[in-house]
């Protein structure tokens, strides 16, 4: 009976990681935890483009669960940039940062989902590529601390600073709890 289990269990595993079954999950009218849904931003770097890596970060959100309810590939314009890293600005690699990022194309999303700003920053990794563990996307694709492939909000409150920067309201799309498109946001 015991090696019956096993072999499920390693079927399983075979076959990949998957999305949840959305009838598993806990929704806030089901009596449950009463859970809101977040908005982060996303960008793979220009290092993560160049590598034609945005197809594997959005398949990594999707496995997850998340929805993604905005993109665009774009030059990043150093003013926004400036913007985007001003925490930064008194550091001594900024202005590497600020060329780096303006370099060559992005890729910006927002992804939607329970929990979303924390489970991404643990789905990304650590920012220094050495110390990123296996399976994070950091820990499987980045070559160094200056070109680790992706950005994600570290906070709900930053999150919603950056996808202010990054995005108008008209470019993000609301989705149904069906996945069915439902209206889009307007400014």
């Amino acid at each position: 009976m015991g090696g019956l289990f096993w072999r499920s269990a390693l079927r399983g595993l075979r076959r990949g990681p998957r999305a949840p079954d959305p009838s598993l999950l806990v929704r806030p009218s089901s009596g449950g935890p009463s859970w809101t849904r977040e908005r982060t931003l996303v960008a793979v770097k220009p290092d993560g483009v160049q590598r034609r890596l945005v197809g594997d970060v959005i398949q990594r959100f999707e496995r997850r669960g998340f929805t993604l309810v905005g993109m665009k590939m774009l030059q990043a314009p150093e003013s926004v940039l400036a913007e985007h890293y001003q925490d930064l600005r008194r550091k001594p690699f900024y202005p590497a940062l600020i060329r780096y990022m303006s370099s060559g194309p992005m890729v910006a999303m927002v992804w939607e989902g329970y929990n979303v700003v924390r489970a991404s920053r643990a789905m990304i990794g650590h920012t220094d590529s050495a110390e990123a563990a296996p399976g994070t996307i950091r820990g499987d694709f980045s070559v160094h601390i200056s070109r680790n492939v992706i950005h994600a909000s570290d906070s709900v409150e930053g999150a919603q600073r950056e996808i202010q920067l990054w995005f108008q309201s008209s470019e993000l799309v609301s989705w149904a709890d069906g996945g069915q498109h439902s209206s889009i946001h307007s400014a």
